[in-house]
């Protein structure tokens, strides 16, 4: 099966060229100031321009306000809004409607409850095409998400060809492969994973998540 990969966070035009070099399929874009992977809408301009037409570009919110998602569609016109806080399916979907772009709800997983949740953003009765699960906060964590942390990959099983999901947390060149072969997923997304420190995106490690995912 084809993999799609998605790098997210990514900040600097060199760390974007080579995410798109080397074959990303969706590239984030963080906008959520509490975040080291955090980019203003003016910097996020250049880099829109430089992936569009080669990836997915992707616009990464928390709990965003109408005024955050009006100036994002605005400026950028993203392909798809990620949504990484505790939006509803109803505020999904007005996020959807009003940004005019596709939404991609983060459903933070622990156990195979928490994975049926995403029943209610998912189509046809919900907002999203996709969404992507992703390993539980700490409960004193400063982020929603891009915390490193794995989940037991098993509690999606019952949702397992019945959604169709973006698999993240805790995901490295080194568990790539095991996470694809376990789940069954088609599309994987990293960001910690490939990073020297918080924030900082690895053009090496980069290629390798990608080389690894790919082979599959």
């Amino acid at each position: 099966m084809a993999i799609d990969v998605k790098i997210c966070g990514l900040k600097t035009a060199p760390t974007l060229t080579t995410a798109l070099d080397a074959g990303a399929d969706y590239v984030g874009l963080v906008f959520f100031p509490p975040s080291p992977r955090n980019v203003d809408i003016e910097d996020a301009r250049t880099l829109v321009a430089m992936a569009r037409g080669r990836a997915r570009v992707v616009a990464l919110t928390v709990d965003p306000d109408d005024a955050l998602i009006d100036a994002i569609a605005k400026a950028l016109q993203p392909d798809i809004i990620q949504l990484h806080g505790s939006e509803t399916p109803e505020r999904t979907a007005e996020i959807k409607q009003r940004s005019g772009s596709a939404v991609l709800k983060a459903v933070k997983v622990a156990t195979a409850q928490d994975a049926e949740a995403a029943f209610a953003y998912t189509a046809p009765a919900g907002p999203c095409n996709m969404v992507l699960f992703d390993a539980k906060a700490p409960k004193d964590a400063v982020l929603p998400g891009g915390n490193g942390l794995t989940f037991d990959w098993r509690a999606l099983e019952s949702v397992n060809g019945r959604i169709n999901y973006m698999l993240s947390g805790g995901l490295t060149p080194d568990n790539v492969a095991s996470a694809i072969q376990l789940t069954g997923t088609h599309t994987v997304d990293v960001s910690s994973g490939v990073e020297s420190a918080p924030g900082i995106k690895d053009a090496a490690l980069i290629r390798a998540f990608l080389n690894a995912a790919k082979a599959v």
